[in-house]
């Protein structure tokens, strides 16, 4: 019998050599979710009227806030260290925090466990001068301090020949420049997906030396973490997501007065509203008669 000329391959699981391996890049892993603070027995809660009061503000200002309307700080700057003590205990840390600094002046802010409750601390030289909560989906001082760096009615010229290694870059600015002298109020944010673009790390260098980065830093940890920088363009952001092992896996440009993840969703204020009620009502128990009724 002559040989068989063509060799028999035998298929099915496990027949085939697979030369490569798929990776992936790893997505977070955890998501932060509401936690009730952790509040001291009733009996060191007595006589803690400050604070009580300082919560009932806060909770009219989350009512307003709730309505869409604009509310006032509520100042914790007089409050004795009891009853800052159990305003901290009450309002713990979420999953948003930010950052603002000036000449000679900072802002730290970080978000409550409540969602749209914002502490806000104003530091002159070092020292404490203003300490606040604040209830809305973003603190106003952001706003105002990114509104403030957006000094650049138009981006620098790009030089001739580009730097070397630029490629794409220049003409996406033309078309981020273009979309943020359009932009209104109200209209939806016009997001670039850096990620799924041919962009070198000289590029993505570029890009943002020549949209400049302002002053205003915020910090999200809800989902893996995320970065949010203001550009010195109008309404421009840079908004990079993480992984939990800090690698980056989405890189955009966002052109909005601010940007979505770092504002708390009107679900989350009328939330923050039931569970700030519910609390109170517990420091409100927990407070002697006569001391609720000096309140």
């Amino acid at each position: 019998m002559k040989p068989f000329p063509i060799p028999v391959v035998a298929f099915g699981p496990g027949s085939q050599v697979e030369d490569e391996t798929l990776e992936y890049i790893t997505m977070p892993q955890g998501m932060s979710t509401y936690r009730p603070p952790l509040l001291p027995e009733p009996e060191e809660v007595a006589r803690r009227t400050g604070a009580q009061r300082a919560l009932q503000a806060l909770l009219g200002a989350l009512d307003l806030a709730c309505r869409g309307e604009a509310a006032a700080p509520v100042s914790l700057h007089a409050l004795g260290e009891a009853d800052r003590t159990l305003v901290n205990q009450v309002m713990g840390e979420g999953e948003v925090s930010a950052r603002v600094d000036g000449e000679g002046w900072a802002l730290r802010i970080q978000e409550s466990v409540f969602a749209g409750v914002w502490r806000v601390m104003r530091f002159e030289h070092g020292v404490l001068v203003e300490d606040a909560l604040e209830a809305g989906p973003v603190p106003a001082a952001l706003r105002r301090a990114a509104a403030a760096d957006a000094v650049r009615a138009s981006l620098p010229p790009v030089p001739e020949p580009w730097p070397e290694g630029v490629m794409n870059s220049p003409m996406l600015l033309t078309e981020i420049e273009d979309q943020w002298q359009r932009w209104q109020p109200g209209q939806p944010p016009h997001v670039v997906n850096l990620t799924l673009l041919p962009m070198s790390p000289l590029d993505i260098g570029f890009l943002d030396h020549q949209l400049g980065t302002g002053r205003v830093l915020i910090l999200s940890r809800g989902y893996g973490n995320c970065r949010i920088t203001n550009t010195l363009a109008p309404n421009c952001w840079r908004v990079v997501y993480y992984n939990s092992q800090d690698a980056v896996i989405l890189n955009t440009v966002e052109v909005v007065d601010m940007p979505e993840v770092a504002c708390a969703a009107p679900e989350d204020l009328r939330d923050s509203r039931e569970r700030l009620r519910e609390v109170l009502q517990w420091v409100e128990g927990a407070l002697p008669a006569d001391a609720g009724a000096a309140a």
